[in-house]
């Protein structure tokens, strides 16, 4: 039997939570080279014990397991975008987050030039390595200085974060922009789009444009649910991976409202 270090030991008890699981089960998650046989490992346990959900039109999961990188003291809130796909919530660090590592991406709340900045943007940056910032450079200007316009959407590797790729999208400034909904609501779709172009199956989000650039929840919340509702076909799963409580409780009830049968 292979033995289990301290230190893959220690990351595999702060993904998750460890009542639920058995000795058995730990010695799944002792090899690094295995992180993709981990995850469906993983999911299959989690889709089990989440089964009784099937067929509702939104449900919230009340195990403490999470996806990963999520917060496992949150419950997930699944919901049914359509017979073939799925919106899952959770509050949790999206550098973190993936599901096979082959065919996921995390999207990057980014700005115009692409090349790193503040919150979620420059987190996902640090994670990925400066191979990403490298990547990034290598993106054509649509016009000096600007990669990505607002509401648009490009992908590249992830390097050195868990998930394949990274979708950077740039979304609205709300005071500045005169049609914020319609520029957040582009961001959206166009990165769901690049996703399907380039064989994704499972893609997270963060709440584009509710850090610095001050959109309202609420406001954010009803445009970002509801364009992935109308836009989510060919993607398996959806995720919003959420920083703090409050967008998480906001997101969770917007998509109660939205997405009820």
């Amino acid at each position: 039997m292979p033995s289990i270090s301290p230190s893959i030991t220690s990351a595999f008890f702060n993904s998750f939570s460890h009542r639920s699981l058995n000795p058995r089960f730990l010695i799944r998650y002792t090899s690094p080279e295995s992180r993709i046989g981990t995850s469906v490992a993983f999911r299959t346990v989690v889709k089990r014990s989440l089964s009784f959900l099937q067929g509702s039109g939104a449900a919230r999961a009340l195990s403490n397991m999470s996806a990963n990188g999520g917060d496992t003291e949150k419950s997930v809130a699944i919901f049914n975008l359509s017979p073939t796909s799925a919106l899952k919530i959770q509050k949790g660090d999206i550098t973190r987050w993936f599901i096979d590592g082959s065919s996921d991406a995390i999207v990057n709340p980014a700005n115009e030039r692409m090349l790193g900045g503040g919150g979620a943007d420059g987190a996902i940056h640090r994670a990925a390595g400066p191979e990403l910032r490298t990547a990034c450079y290598d993106v054509p200007e649509v016009r000096p200085g600007v990669r990505c316009p607002t509401g648009e959407a490009r992908i590249t590797p992830g390097f050195k974060l868990p998930a394949s790729h990274v979708i950077h999208t740039v979304g609205p400034v709300y005071d500045e922009d005169s049609n914020a909904a319609a520029s957040l609501s582009n961001a959206y779709r166009n990165s769901l789009r690049v996703a399907r172009e380039s064989n994704i199956q499972y893609v997270a989000f963060p709440a584009i444009s509710c850090g610095v650039y001050g959109y309202p929840f609420e406001e954010a919340a009803s445009v970002g649910i509801s364009t992935i509702r109308d836009h989510c076909n060919d993607i398996n799963e959806v995720h919003f991976v959420l920083f703090s409580d409050d967008i998480y409780s906001v997101w969770v009830k917007k998509a109660e409202e939205l997405l009820r049968n």
